[in-house]
């Protein structure tokens, strides 16, 4: 059997263990913003390893002196300026189009990203959780709303919550800094109901994230992966896809949508 067949036969096992689960939950992680365009942290061509590493402490810095933060973070300083250019320039994938296609037709019930591109939510997933944040949000570090970045005035820095007057910091998750806890409750409660996990572009592991597809493996449920490489997932998944989300992830869709219609 070909290479292509054995990949065809795998999309439609993996489609099939996502029709018949009850309760599917995505997990993305920075393949699937490589696949964008934009460069990951970390390894060869990562922001990180060509600007250097933000600090550890970099929350405790912030809360130490916000504004002269907040000044650091207008100026673009580091590897900021490139994150955000790229950032603004980028646009959602095929991949992206087809986990919010999931959730449109009902088999994706909610989506955990570890991503801060923005990019799942432009492509119209709904039930979306951002566990490291989003570039594109403001919040609140003291009643956790957040806000668009042109929502909020910066004359005043640290600009107030106009909620309830709290410091706002942008919504990007810092070292040193908790997951925000509502975030993490709702990634906790939709692991907890899953029956099976999509995990999609990420090796999974950085925790907490890389804790909810383990969750959902010693409940008894079903691990589908798609991914470029092996990762310490694959021995747990029934099916482990080789292939960029962005093309795998839509054969998966069309062949659950030629099953629906059988």
């Amino acid at each position: 059997m070909s290479e292509a067949d054995e990949l065809r036969q795998a999309i439609d096992h993996a489609a099939a263990i996502l029709l018949d689960a009850k309760y599917v939950v995505g997990l993305t992680g920075a393949g699937m913003s490589v696949e964008s365009g934009i460069p990951p942290f970390r390894g060869p061509g990562g922001l990180w390893t060509k600007f250097g590493e933000p600090p550890m402490d970099g929350y405790q810095r912030f809360l130490a002196d916000p504004k002269a933060d907040w000044e650091r973070r207008l100026r673009r300083e580091g590897y900021a300026r490139e994150l955000y250019e790229t950032l603004e320039k980028a646009e959602p994938n095929p991949g992206h189009y087809a986990l919010a296609e999931l959730e449109r037709v009902g088999i994706l019930k909610s989506l955990i990203t570890q991503n801060v591109d923005n990019l799942h939510g432009r492509a119209g997933s709904k039930n979306l959780m951002e566990i490291h944040g989003n570039m594109f949000l403001i919040r609140c570090i003291k009643c956790h709303s957040r806000y668009p970045r042109d929502e909020i005035s910066l004359e005043v820095l640290p600009p107030p919550c106009p909620k309830c007057g709290g410091i706002l910091k942008t919504d990007g998750v810092m070292f040193g800094e908790p997951i925000p806890f509502d975030v993490l409750q709702r990634c906790q409660e939709e692991s907890s109901q899953a029956d099976c996990m999509l995990v999609a572009g990420t090796s999974a592991t950085v925790y907490p994230a890389a804790g909810f597809p383990q969750e959902v493996r010693r409940g008894g449920g079903s691990l589908v992966e798609v991914n470029l490489y092996e990762s310490s997932l694959t021995p747990m998944c029934r099916v482990s896809l080789r292939g960029e989300t962005g093309e795998v992830l839509p054969r998966i869709v069309d062949s659950i949508k030629a099953k629906m219609k059988k």
